[in-house]
């Protein structure tokens, strides 16, 4: 299992998700032993349930992808969760019941009351017990992975540098439209009376522009679109980022040149164009947090695997899902 997942998992533990060793009757099939802790059949069809719930999401079921397949998968995400949370035992960690009760109250508060509440922890097979366990062993792994990892990841500027720099085309913007609109809603379901009393309001503001009156100050007096706030200034926008008609008409002007009304699904629009901002390399330094926290996330992926394999080898793990599965 990629260890990002681990740390997701780790991270998002406190949370309510059912990835949670729960308390086990005796008779439950045991599909692998991580040092003197067990995982069981419940276990892996519990977190196989969440990563179906997760697939779907992605749409990953419809091309294709099993969550039968990925047994030995969560089986394996299951033994590093657990071998973290060990990890953070040994290491002393302990989380105040305090700080459980509070997370625990966080969850509770998504839900519009305790029976909710409880249909829910049902649902997913858990009792409360259960999710209080789910919910310190996550803060415990974070703590542990934020003192013995996290923490210690920095990136240099030169890293940075030398990443930008070897990938170019990363970093290449397209052609840039600097334009501001005045917007005058119109629907397809209003009748006749209506649509023409927007058509009128906007050749209304069209001729007192044609007249040389203001357009930012015109945009915060009529527009209807929240760009009015900033006199109708949209930013830059390249191809593919507005809908067809309203990108037709500003890709058509040149910097100075006013459109005539523009019909699009939002309404009618005047749209100015600004400026044309030339395609070209982003600079470093509109870029560079961005890079950073990439490569933290790349070099915090790379570490936590490691961490991860230091403690499989010290560890006596069985596995038994062939067997029993």
């Amino acid at each position: 299992m990629p260890i990002v997942f681990i740390m997701a998992t780790a991270l998002l533990f406190s949370g309510f998700s059912s990835g949670v060793l729960a308390e086990k009757p005796p008779s439950e099939v045991v599909l692998a032993k991580v040092n003197e802790a067990v995982i069981t059949q419940e276990d892996l069809n519990r977190e196989l349930d969440n990563a179906k719930a997760r697939m779907e999401q992605l749409g990953a079921a419809k091309q294709g992808l099993s969550v039968e397949a990925m047994k030995g998968e969560v089986l394996d995400n299951l033994i590093k969760r657990e071998l973290l949370y060990q990890k953070s035992k040994e290491a002393g960690i302990v989380i105040d019941e305090a700080t459980v009760n509070e997370k625990i109250d966080s969850v509770k508060k998504r839900f519009p009351g305790d029976a909710e509440f409880q249909a829910a922890l049902a649902e997913k097979g858990l009792s409360e017990k259960d999710l209080r366990l789910q919910v310190t062993k996550g803060l415990a792994t974070k703590q542990l992975l934020d003192r013995d990892v996290i923490r210690n990841i920095t990136v240099s500027d030169q890293e940075m540098h030398k990443y930008f720099d070897e990938n170019p085309d990363f970093f290449t913007q397209p052609e840039r439209y600097h334009t501001r609109h005045i917007l005058v809603t119109m629907q397809k379901d209003w009748d006749d009376a209506k649509k023409a009393e927007a058509r009128k309001k906007i050749e209304d503001i069209k001729t007192r522009l044609d007249k040389g009156e203001d357009f930012a100050a015109l945009a915060k007096e009529y527009s209807d679109c929240p760009s009015k706030d900033k006199g109708g200034d949209l930013g830059s926008v390249s191809r593919g980022q507005m809908v067809k008609p309203f990108e037709d008409a500003v890709f058509s002007m040149k910097p100075g040149e006013r459109s005539g009304v523009v019909e699009t699904e939002f309404g009618l629009h005047l749209i100015e164009v600004l400026e044309i901002e030339p395609p070209g390399k982003v600079p470093y330094d509109t870029i560079k947090g961005q890079i950073e926290a990439f490569l933290k996330r790349q070099k915090t992926e790379q570490e936590l695997e490691l961490y991860v394999d230091r403690l499989e080898e010290k560890a006596k793990i069985e596995r038994f899902l062939d067997e029993k599965s």
